[in-house]
């Protein structure tokens, strides 16, 4: 019934970056992307059906190794907690990710933790393992997709794990941004990245979103009204409520601790914040961040002996302050550019942004003839 497969329609807008819209004081990586990061791997699969079924699944890896047995620190912060984050306990508790980080709709939680877990069983090495921190977050796509199908099973979570790849991400109506709403427009998949100058240590920190959330858009500081946008004959995105969720993955090469990842987690939501979210009583926020630094990676020997780790100084913190906000920005304006049309269960209600009229508002030159 269910078939897989990429994005649903072919968006040529560019990235907000290609168009002129370039958020904050530092430079982003090759791909401005979380991949930037070395060893971050994305992966996606996108379900559709007949035309009511509009979902996905959206995998990152922090490293391409055995997660379980090579853990990486993190740290996990909660803005409005009206969602539901899989695993989140023990990343408090312990500091750490052990499974592939997955997203995707509010009601498909389950199946892809049983996905995850089925991977992670599954892993050489592993044989002996009887407990799995499946790590899972979700945005509710339910004006678009009809979530109640359930669509996604947990081979879907499966294939997309199997399809993280290095290099650049595809973004917009893909994967677990495949029925997302933002701002009244069509919403989905954005990424970007930031590399700190030498004399800030170096480091790139990347970002993913799967946005879902709502408020007064806000893009490099100018109010984007629907009404500012309308063009004659064209669709005009309806009247959004303020609720929804967004995920925000963050990842680094920086050596931080779990102690400090939680604290680089929480400062991605003032890039939430300039986008114009309030993070309202019905919304879902949540970022997850994590290290791939081999010097503070939870190995077997590391976990059972003790050791001395390298700890970034909380002096030292602020430039990784600054990326994740720039980051998570521009990530957002990047889900929103890419995302393309998709007709589900409310079809045209939720049109992508038309990106030239948002450049026209803003200042910047148009992209189309």
């Amino acid at each position: 019934m269910f078939c897989c497969g990429n994005t649903l329609a072919n968006d040529d807008d560019p990235r907000a970056r290609e168009a002129g819209i370039a958020p904050g004081i530092y430079q982003p990586g090759t791909h401005n992307a979380i991949t930037d990061v070395s060893g971050v791997q994305v992966g996606h699969v996108t379900i559709t059906a007949e035309d009511n079924v509009r979902t996905g699944v959206t995998a990152i890896l922090p490293h391409t190794g055995n997660l379980y047995q090579d853990k990486v620190p993190a740290g996990f912060s909660q803005g409005n907690g009206y969602g539901k984050m899989m695993g989140t306990t023990q990343v408090i508790e312990l500091g750490e990710i052990e499974t592939p980080i997955l997203l995707t709709n509010t009601l498909s939680v389950p199946e892809a933790a049983a996905g995850v877990i089925e991977w992670t069983l599954a892993q050489p090495g592993n044989e002996a393992v009887r407990s799995v921190n499946a790590v899972v977050g979700e945005t509710n796509d339910g004006r678009i997709n009809n979530i109640r199908l359930r669509a996604v099973r947990p081979q879907h979570a499966l294939a997309a794990i199997e399809a993280a790849g290095p290099g650049p991400v595809e973004e917009g109506s893909i994967g677990a941004g495949m029925g997302t709403v933002s701002f009244g427009w069509k919403g989905g998949i954005g990424t970007s990245s930031r590399v700190l100058p030498q004399e800030a240590g170096g480091f790139t920190v990347g970002v993913l979103v799967q946005t879902n959330y709502g408020g007064e858009l806000t893009i490099m500081g100018t109010p984007v009204r629907r009404q500012d946008l309308q063009v004659p004959g064209d669709p005009l995105a309806v009247a959004t409520s303020p609720d929804g969720s967004v995920m925000i993955i963050i990842a680094t090469d920086a050596p931080l601790s779990d102690r400090n990842l939680e604290r680089l987690a929480a400062r991605s939501f003032l890039g939430i914040a300039r986008t114009g979210s309030v993070m309202s009583n019905g919304s879902g926020d949540y970022a997850l961040a994590f290290s791939t630094a081999t010097s503070v990676r939870r190995t077997i020997t590391r976990r059972e002996q003790l050791h001395t780790l390298q700890d970034w100084p909380n002096e030292h913190m602020t430039p990784l302050f600054q990326s994740v906000v720039e980051a998570t920005e521009e990530a957002v304006y990047n889900a929103l550019f890419k995302a393309s049309n998709v007709d589900g269960i409310s079809a045209g209600q939720y049109p992508a942004i038309p990106v030239d009229g948002v450049l026209q508002l803003l200042g910047y030159p148009a992209t189309g003839p």
